[in-house]
């Protein structure tokens, strides 16, 4: 396990399902912003809910898979498995997820699931909870170059449909990301 000094993020399952989550998470930290984490259970989780919507895509979907491990070196958390039992969650099934971000030296899991990791619980290992939103605010307010650079490649690879500035801004908006849409607003001609 390579261990980074930039800051790292254990990225839930929930976060990487939806594609304009993923692409904005994996965008920062394909600019070099933060380290994304996550485990080849995460990614089976996702990829099974995103499979059942969307019968058919198996292929599609592996592929996608593998461009993100590809953008993303050293993504995968190994040797977490050990560390589930021990921990205490009010869903068990997500104990996994504090896990992976324990061996994975995580500064944060960014999660829409809030409720399921208690601030006592992630505050014994130093780990902190972010929602996307606001974790991806955090980063445009830490590299705002960078980070508004990154957004602004991603909105370019957009080819179907052509998306403005603000178009991207609205989408994030009706999309969870209600404080980063209103950051951007003020700083469109960067994006």
């Amino acid at each position: 396990m390579a261990v980074s000094g930039c800051y790292t993020a254990v990225l839930d399952a929930c976060v990487l399902y939806p594609r304009l989550c993923r692409d904005v998470l994996l965008s920062l930290a394909h600019a070099d912003l933060y380290t994304a984490r996550w485990t080849t259970r995460i990614e089976a989780e996702w990829t099974k809910v995103l499979l059942a919507n969307k019968p058919g895509t198996e292929e599609k979907i592996a592929y996608a898979v593998e461009q993100m491990r590809e953008a993303i070196p050293d993504c995968l958390v190994l040797d977490y498995e050990s560390l589930i039992e021990g921990q205490t969650l009010p869903d068990p099934n997500d104990r996994h997820v504090l896990a992976a971000a324990i061996r994975g030296n995580a500064d944060a899991i960014v999660t829409f699931n809030v409720k399921d990791f208690p601030e006592t619980v992630l505050d014994t290992f130093d780990i902190e909870l972010q929602t996307p939103d606001q974790f991806v605010l955090n980063q445009i307010m830490l590299h705002p170059p960078r980070a508004l650079g990154a957004l602004k490649r991603m909105r370019a690879r957009w080819e179907r449909p052509q998306m403005s500035a603000e178009a991207m801004v609205n989408l994030l908006e009706q999309r969870q990301f209600a404080q980063t849409a209103a950051h951007l607003r003020d700083v469109l001609v960067l994006i």
